[in-house]
């Protein structure tokens, strides 16, 4: 089984005259067949962790480790830390123009894959995925996510996550600007995604709503750049409730992240 560990991470960005330390020393283990919820205040600097797992070249790691069934993330380029199993559901997915969605999906999957899937198995394999998630087969042929909404961006996202099946998918914000239905439909892909039992999923989120559709084994406080308190499911509802002053008083004192 599969372990994603973070251990005493420490992550800088470059500012005006300097540089700026958002990431204070994250410790967190995630094991295949777990879902962890990060909840934060804004700028508390999850997003920060997203992108430092799957190697933003914005954010310097400056102390720590990332370590992926015991090797070193942290020595791998972007595309290698795919291939090894990591996903980044991005807050605001990117449009690729140019390059069309099918075009993109194949390439992605022959990589993580090591060998391009057969024609005729990967067209059904796309067309039930698109399925699942309620995603017109036009959008094949269309550019990567030019001209798509929001909640299609998403959709998208989860469609990736679904045909490259990582070890580990970090999903920063999946929940950002969906509608109650397009909510609904990409909770149930990631449902998908992690029945197996054998994939581990972190995902980042302000609001319970999502969780009230995938079910977090773990609940962890992020402020001031780490975790400051964990728990269970139970901990989302306090924080429905009370908010998160509590315990950004517990964080550490590191500015504005972002």
């Amino acid at each position: 089984m599969s372990t994603l560990e973070i251990k005493d991470l420490h992550v800088s960005i470059a500012v005006d005259g300097g540089t700026k330390e958002i990431l204070t020393g994250v410790n967190l283990t995630i094991r295949a067949g777990e879902t962890h919820a990060i909840m934060g205040p804004n700028g508390s600097g999850k997003s920060t962790l997203a992108y430092a797992i799957a190697g933003h070249p914005r954010y310097e790691v400056t102390s720590g480790e990332i370590l992926l069934d015991g090797v070193d993330v942290l020595s791998m380029t972007v595309d290698e830390r795919a291939r090894a199993g990591l996903f980044l559901a991005m807050q605001y997915p990117v449009e690729v123009p140019g390059v069309s969605t099918a075009n993109f999906l194949r390439s992605a999957a022959t990589a993580v894959r090591g060998e391009a899937p057969k024609l005729r198995t990967w067209v059904k394999e796309v067309k039930a995925a698109m399925s699942d998630l309620d995603i017109d087969p036009a959008f094949v042929d269309r550019n990567v996510n030019e001209g798509f909404s929001g909640g299609e961006k998403k959709r998208q996202e989860v469609l990736q996550l679904a045909l490259l099946n990582p070890k580990f998918a970090v999903l920063d914000e999946t929940d950002s600007g969906l509608d109650v239905d397009a909510l609904r439909v990409v909770s149930d892909g990631v449902n998908r995604y992690r029945a197996s039992g054998e994939t581990g999923v972190l995902l980042i989120t302000h609001y319970t709503r999502i969780l009230q559709h995938i079910t977090p084994d773990h609940v962890h406080v992020f402020a001031g750049g780490k975790v400051v308190e964990s728990g269970g499911p139970e901990l989302a509802d306090e924080l429905e409730k009370h908010g998160y002053e509590r315990f950004t008083k517990a964080g550490a004192a590191v500015g504005t992240a972002v």
